[in-house]
């Protein structure tokens, strides 16, 4: 027991400490004008509100076409699919998805969704190509959630005359909630923070989108470039200003869950 404690402490002081030291490196520069100025010169000054809205439509892209699609598919394996050869097929590729490394998902998206299909580097390719990396992760956490949910909840439902879908849609997908959630915050938390794939398909200009064919700097890639760029204290500040940035808004996306997920389990009981 002592040895789960002290790795679990361990875990948590290193988390702590990367959290303090963003906050000292990185809280002299936020402020109003950091939030919702416009950058100049090339992102060493000014604000980052292009960055933030640009990585906010990116993840809103991913989320929606990957969490109808995971769900979707984890209904399937789980209640429908059985041990048919197609769901082991399905599951091998999802799994694979897993291991595929980002940059090979960004130049999947740069040949697919900005040259062939046309779209430019542009929001809507940085959100596809982010959709199909957490796609793997929604489905398999869909899986898990519903194989939790007790089999007495289906056979009291079958009792009371239920169809196979309405026990599926009315009691097990609202008892596999609070899993299917954290898997689709799993998702943002990934989306928030990739830099490799977007780089390919989403471009760099630094200017408020239009539309979803825009071409946007997301927050992490402009995390990567300030940190990269010539020695400047002001670039050096504002890197680690939008460090902490895309960090609370992690925390935020996390929050928002954790009430969710407090919201479903009280209405279960």
């Amino acid at each position: 027991m002592a040895v789960f404690w002290a790795a679990a402490l361990l875990v948590l002081a290193g988390l702590l400490a990367i959290i303090i030291f963003l906050v000292i490196r990185g809280i002299g520069v936020i402020d109003a004008e950091f939030i919702f100025g416009m950058p100049r010169a090339g992102g060493r000054d000014g604000g980052i509100f292009p960055m933030i809205v640009g990585t906010l439509s990116i993840i809103v892209i991913a989320i929606a076409v990957a969490a109808p699609i995971g769900i979707g598919g984890g209904i399937y394996l789980s209640e429908y699919a059985g041990r048919h050869p197609l769901s082991r097929i399905i599951t091998f590729g999802a799994e694979w998805l897993a291991g595929v490394p980002s940059i090979i998902f960004g130049l999947f998206g740069f040949a697919f969704f900005v040259v062939f299909l046309g779209w430019g580097l542009s929001i809507l390719a940085g959100g596809m190509v982010l959709a199909c990396m957490i796609l793997n992760e929604t489905i398999r956490t869909t899986q898990e959630a519903i194989k939790a949910v007790p089999t007495s909840y289906r056979a009291a439902s079958y009792a009371l005359g239920a169809t196979k879908w309405q026990t599926v849609s009315r009691v097990v997908l609202k008892s596999a909630a609070p899993g299917i959630l954290t898997g689709i915050i799993l998702g943002i938390g990934r989306a928030a923070g990739e830099t490799a794939a977007i780089m390919l398909t989403v471009g760099s200009f630094m200017a408020l989108p239009t539309s979803l064919f825009s071409s946007v700097r997301p927050m992490s890639l402009h995390l990567y470039l300030l940190a990269t760029a010539e020695v400047h204290d002001g670039a050096v500040a504002r890197a680690f200003g939008t460090a902490m940035m895309l960090l609370l808004i992690v925390f935020a996306a996390n929050l928002s869950a954790h009430a969710i997920t407090k919201r479903f389990t009280r209405s279960l009981r």
